[in-house]
């Protein structure tokens, strides 16, 4: 390909990726509408209503005021002895114009701030909950430092965006309208002309500019992202940068990211720097046309010096607004970019929802079913391959099998955070997928393998079980996971803070802690996945004991890898490569001398060689 080639294609690109931006910032402006004219919020109309009128009253008294100095001026150059008191007085109403836009501005601002507040507080939940609503899929590959930042500069674009399309384009364009108008009936045409020319020639700089600038500045927020996900990720993995020596290696790493982001901060302030110093160029010229064509009328006898003076307030409020212009118009795109963002996240699927017909479940005893179960994460490597099983109520059901083999899969499908690709699950006798998701939830308490815990207190920790449980509640649930005494021996007791995703406390009791959150909440059904399989065997005995108890009265299914803990289940399930290889219960799977026996022996030579 020729160099000409390249740049044809290169500027072929970018023409498409334009003209996908301004229909993506057209959609983003249709999005942000509703929310200054809400059908549900009439308030919120009538705020609207009354500053746009605030604002149309600030821009006729801003374009009369050059008019009140004008005759100040000419009083002035007039018979001193007769005209001084009303010059003064001309002078004083000159000033009280100029407090009256002021005042009008700050008046529709302050009408105004409860819509764009209403407005970003709405977003952001709206936002917010979108986010809970999207699929363990999502969640699993997405980049939270990204996320957040993603979320925080499209909340802020949107009070910036409706202000800024309510009280900058609109009354721009009023203003110049209406100085054209003065400029041609009190002035001559050319006057407009030049004031025409100027300013189409500075509209015209601008947009063109800033549209080069929006894709540094595009390419700037996504180094920022990359530079944000890098810091939060090797933050989150504070130990294991320890444990490896890491520190240095996660600063430079760290440091490639800021380069980039330096590299490219540098070019945005760089093409700033040339856009201010154009816009500066073709103001600065149209003001010099115009008061010279002025200064010659003050010259010739056409025009007086309060007309030379009313010129150049009119250029001088023409400038104000126009130099405004740009970095509105930059915020603007820059806004849309944002929030452009911000919706495509709000657009993405939840891939998993309820029916429109959707019912509470009912339970009547708490029995799963797999009917004939098939699924698989990706379409080409299928996990369960027509897996049955019922846990009667009451029952405990145990899953086991080596790494991969689709338990945690069962796990994750019972809760929903995937349907099942062919088949069914059950729960007394209700598809999972007919019933609504927060009943489903409710009805439901799991304790995983790495139990995480919100940086708050240990009684937060436990009271999230279940919103509004009273403190004797909380502590009987803590006595019955075995974790009550342990919390009162700490100097805050149950109002120690426990550390991002529960660091400050060892394994064991944040399992603890885990079981008595369960605990709480109360479940008919109980998933026990991998509970104890990262503890050691002292502490997971001491367990064993709190989940035996928070299994009473329950439907459990326990997941385990260490079928230590699961001898004592009314049926162990053997899975192999997603399909049941085997089961029945403890002793007659030994009797059978599969899987299962092979398993067991294994592990308790495994135990035994390293006692």
């Amino acid at each position: 390909m020729t160099a000409t080639d390249a740049q044809s294609a290169e500027a072929a690109e970018n023409a498409r990726i334009a003209e996908q931006e301004r229909r993506s910032g057209w959609r983003t402006i249709r999005r942000v509408a509703p929310y200054l004219w809400p059908d549900a919020h009439q308030w919120v109309k009538y705020r609207v209503v009354a500053a746009m009128s605030v604002l149309v009253l600030a821009k006729l008294i801003a374009v009369g005021t050059p008019m009140l100095y004008k005759a100040a001026v000419d009083a002035l150059d007039g018979d001193v002895s007769d005209l001084a008191l009303g010059a003064v007085g001309l002078t004083v109403a000159y000033g009280l114009a100029r407090l009256m836009t002021n005042g009008f501005q700050q008046l529709r601002d302050a009408l105004f701030a409860a819509v764009g507040q209403r407005a970003l507080r709405q977003l952001a939940l709206e936002t917010f909950t979108h986010i809970h609503r999207l699929s363990m899929r999502y969640h699993i590959t997405r980049k939270t430092g990204g996320l957040s930042r993603i979320i925080e500069r499209g909340v802020k674009g949107v009070e910036f965006l409706l202000r800024f399309l309510l009280f900058s384009i609109g009354p721009l364009v009023l203003e110049l309208l209406l100085i054209a108008v003065v400029l041609f009936f009190l002035f001559d045409v050319w006057y407009l002309a030049i004031v025409a020319l100027t300013i189409a020639l500075y509209v015209w700089f601008t947009f063109k500019v800033t549209e080069w600038r929006v894709k540094l500045r595009r390419e700037m927020n996504d180094q920022d992202t990359d530079a944000n996900q890098k810091a939060i990720d090797s933050l989150l993995n504070f130990e294991t940068v320890k444990y490896f020596g890491a520190e240095a290696r996660e600063a430079a790493r760290y440091d490639v990211a800021m380069a980039g982001y330096e590299r490219a901060a540098l070019k945005t302030s760089y093409s700033l720097a040339f856009l201010n110093f154009g816009q500066s160029l073709l103001i600065t010229s149209g003001l010099v046309g115009i008061m010279v064509m002025a200064a010659v009328g003050v010259q010739n006898g056409d025009l007086t010096v309060g007309d030379f003076v009313m010129v150049n307030a009119y250029m001088i409020q023409i400038t104000m607004p126009l130099n405004f212009l740009g970095t509105v118009y930059r915020e603007i795109r820059q806004s849309l970019v944002d929030m452009g963002e911000m919706f495509h996240l709000l657009e993405q699927p939840a891939e998993v929802s309820d029916k429109p017909d959707a019912k509470p479940l009912k339970i009547s005893g708490g029995e799963v079913t797999l009917k004939n179960v098939h699924f698989g994460y990706d379409p080409a490597r299928p996990i369960l391959k027509g897996v049955t099983v019922t846990a009667g109520a009451g029952q405990n059901i145990a899953i086991v099998g080596p790494s991969g083999s689709g338990k945690s899969t069962i796990g994750r499908l019972l809760f929903r955070f995937y349907d099942v690709t062919d088949g069914a699950l059950t729960i007394d006798g209700q598809d999972v997928r007919d019933i609504t998701q927060t009943s489903l939830h409710d009805a439901i308490g799991v304790v995983p393998q790495d139990t995480v815990l919100f940086n708050d207190t240990i009684r937060y920790n436990i009271e999230y079980g279940r919103e509004g449980a009273t403190e004797a509640e909380v502590i009987e649930a803590a006595k019955a996971a075995q974790i009550h005494d342990f919390i009162t021996s700490l100097p805050d007791g149950y109002d120690t803070t426990v550390g991002e995703r529960g660091l400050k406390l060892s394994g064991g009791e944040k399992q603890r802690v885990g079981i008595a959150r369960t605990l709480l909440k109360n479940p008919p059904i109980l998933l026990l996945d991998e509970a104890t399989s990262a503890l050691d065997s002292e502490t997971e005995q001491e367990i064993q004991g709190a989940l035996a108890r928070a299994a009473e009265g329950r439907t459990v299914l326990t997941i385990a890898h260490r079928l230590s803990t699961v001898a004592d289940a009314d049926q162990i399930v053997v899975l192999q490569d997603g399909e049941i290889a085997e089961s029945g219960t403890h002793g007659e799977l030994l009797l059978k001398d599969g899987r299962y026996a092979s398993l067991w022996r294994r592990q308790q030579s495994e135990d035994e060689d390293a006692a």
